[in-house]
């Protein structure tokens, strides 16, 4: 008889157990739900904390005039003011982060944008230490 009351403990332990494994799933799962809802500006907050931080960097450490397409000869093609070159790139990433809000595919669109960080990088590299 100490067998069948022994089963029934074993039972209610394991039906503690389920309800418990049960309730952590249910936060698991809630959390992951929360995160896949805000997934566009999880991606997106790095990539604009990282944009802003260039700027700044640049428009601090761009001469006046910035010259765009570097020839072998050492001369520019091109030249614009360093606000262009500050303000081109930051809108080039915005445009970015706006299209990853707006589709579904959020991805293609984020990693575009994480590609654009590079460009305000190579303004100030073929501007500043080649001089």
């Amino acid at each position: 008889m100490k067998k069948s009351g022994s089963t029934a403990t074993d039972l209610s332990g394991f039906a503690k157990v389920k309800t418990a494994v049960g309730k952590v799933n249910s936060v698991i799962n809630t959390i992951g739900m929360w995160i896949y809802h805000l997934r566009k500006f999880v991606l997106a907050a790095p990539v604009v904390y990282y944009a802003l931080k260039i700027a700044e960097y640049n428009r601090a450490n761009l001469p006046e005039q910035v010259g765009l397409n570097l020839q072998a000869t050492g001369e520019f093609t091109h030249m614009i003011s360093r606000d262009m070159a500050v303000m081109g790139p930051l809108a080039l990433t915005a445009a970015c982060l706006l299209l990853m809000f707006c589709s579904r595919k959020a991805m293609y669109s984020w990693a575009i944008s994480v590609f654009t960080l590079a460009l305000p990088i190579l303004l100030l590299i073929s501007n500043v230490y080649p001089a």
